[in-house]
């Protein structure tokens, strides 16, 4: 079992039902509110709400921010890359992220993609952040719902979205065009670097244009994950905009 903590991430497993609960922790002493979601989706699902000590949470969780709640529950699985793919109609959106270690930026990430309507996120099996228990807490319970693939070859798994007629589009600072030139109502497949490498070059390759955002002050790079959510939610804008 792994145990995931955090209002939010506890509360999406519960709801979500993707994963089997075993057991809620609760501090004691903690928000009514709080206490009362968590109280009718654990007897709704059936899973045991135990309130303990603070001490008892931060043994659970490495004295993480656990915020009074931990859950221990299924691992989390990776989705397959070519289950993602063949489920992938109506112009799906895509993100695939080259290296981004950071497990926090990672999990910003998959929260922002999940609310943006992308259909998965797609990352490297070396060298890159996988689906920790930091992971699960910074995306808010957004791995509950939206799939991630871990693949092996990043630019093998970039030629598969090719063939299914994706368009590639890596974001770097030195990109040909700006990031609202492109035309993201259609099947697009986003990616992005780590903020210190950027996109190794065998990535770089496979895109089928590399666009730039505008870095107007003295800092020459953003956080990869305000660069997602940037990139992402111009493709709202442009789908919510198109007419139907």
């Amino acid at each position: 079992m792994s145990v995931i903590y955090g209002v939010s991430p506890v509360l999406e497993a519960l709801r979500s039902g993707r994963r089997r609960v075993r057991e809620v922790l609760v501090a004691r002493g903690g928000k009514p509110n709080r206490l009362d979601e968590l109280r009718a989706l654990t007897r709704q699902a059936g899973v045991p709400l135990v309130e303990v000590d603070r001490v008892r949470l931060d043994t659970v969780t490495h004295r993480a921010n656990h915020q009074g709640v931990a859950a221990f529950v299924a691992p989390v699985e990776y989705a397959d890359l070519e289950d993602v793919l063949a489920s992938a109609t109506d112009k799906p959106l895509f993100v695939v992220l080259d290296q981004v270690e950071d497990p926090h930026n990672l999990g910003a990430v998959i929260r922002t993609a999940e609310c943006a309507g992308a259909r998965a996120v797609i990352i490297p099996e070396h060298h890159a952040a996988g689906l920790t228990d930091t992971v699960v807490k910074a995306s808010a319970g957004a791995t509950e719902y939206l799939p991630v693939a871990r693949v092996v070859n990043l630019a093998t798994a970039l030629d598969a979205l090719r063939r299914r007629d994706i368009w590639i589009v890596g974001v770097e600072r030195d990109g040909e065009r700006p990031y609202t030139a492109w035309d993201f109502t259609l099947p697009t497949a986003i990616v992005l670097g780590s903020e210190g490498k950027g996109m190794r070059r065998l990535v770089r390759e496979r895109c089928d244009l590399v666009v730039s955002l505008p870095l107007l002050g003295q800092i020459t790079s953003l956080n990869v994950s305000v660069a997602a959510g940037v990139v992402l939610y111009e493709a709202v804008r442009q789908r919510h905009l198109a007419p139907a």
